[in-house]
Order: structure tokens, then C-alpha cells, then sequence
């Protein structure tokens, strides 16, 4: 049976607007997912992109980060879009290092910029199915 893609969603402060152009560029292939966003960034995508049904967590400094770390560590999350600032320095930088560990240990697709968001979204496809694996849905030999 074939689940709803989970799919985390997070953007530094000055990657919030690439955020918004992202979900509503691909808002038709991110509407059948369940979705998981820290506060802002949820709040965000969510007015853009009303189709969407977005879960808000915490604000990434506030704990948002690490409430999505443990949903990855649960198996609770399929996939992470985290679009990071890599020129802004951020206070809670501890939180964001540890959620890319957690992403990498739990070997969860993970998205740290737009192109890769875009290959995520295009070319993965964003399906589960818990009748076999509880992992994505790859695609068949002519396809890949």
C-alpha cells in the first residue's frame, strides 16, 4: 500500500523566500505528502501554497531543529529540504550539524539547496510503501 511521502521542510532566515518559490513551483507534487515544517518556515510555504497540509514545529533556534531530528530518528520522516544560509552565521549552527547527522546516520534523502530539492521532487518521486520496504518507491531499470 502506498503511503504518503513524509517530508521535512526547513530554511535559514535568508533562504525563506527560495523556500516559498520552491513549494510554489512544486506545490501540485508536494500536495499528496505529509509535510513537517519548523514555525516560520511552515507559516511561510503554508500561506503560498494553501493546498498544501503543513505540520509547524518549533522555530529552528527555538528547538524546531531538533524536534525534526527526532521524527528522523523515530523513521518518522522520509526526506529533509533544508535550504541553509551557508554565508550567515547562525547561533544555534550545533542543532543545524547534528539534524544533517541525523539525516545522513538515518540515510534519509536530503535536500541543502534548491537544485538538489528540485532532483529530489522530479526524480526520486515522492512515494512510500510500507507494504515492502517502509522505504521510497525506486524506480524501475528503463527508468533510472
Amino acid at each position: 500500500m502506498t503511503q504518503p511521502f513524509r517530508l521535512a521542510l526547513i530554511a535559514h532566515d535568508q533562504k525563506k523566500d527560495d523556500m516559498v518559490a520552491f513549494a510554489r513551483a512544486y506545490e501540485q507534487l508536494l500536495a499528496p505528502c505529509t509535510i513537517v515544517a519548523t514555525g516560520t518556515t511552515g507559516g511561510l510555504v503554508q500561506d503560498a501554497c494553501p493546498s498544501l497540509t503543513i505540520t509547524r514545529v518549533k522555530s529552528g533556534p527555538l528547538g524546531g531543529d531538533q524536534q525534526i531530528g527526532a521524527l528522523i530518528a523515530e523513521g518518522k520522516i522520509d526526506g529533509l529540504i533544508f535550504f541553509v544560509d551557508p554565508l550567515s552565521p547562525m547561533p544555534h549552527d550545533i542543532d543545524v550539524k547534528a539534524l544533517m547527522r541525523l539525516g545522513s546516520v538515518y540515510d534519509i534523502p536530503m535536500a541543502l539547496n534548491r537544485a538538489t530539492a528540485e532532483v529530489l521532487v522530479q526524480k526520486r518521486g515522492l512515494l512510500r510503501d510500507d507494504a515492502t520496504t517502509d522505504t521510497l518507491i525506486t524506480p524501475h531499470a528503463s527508468e533510472a
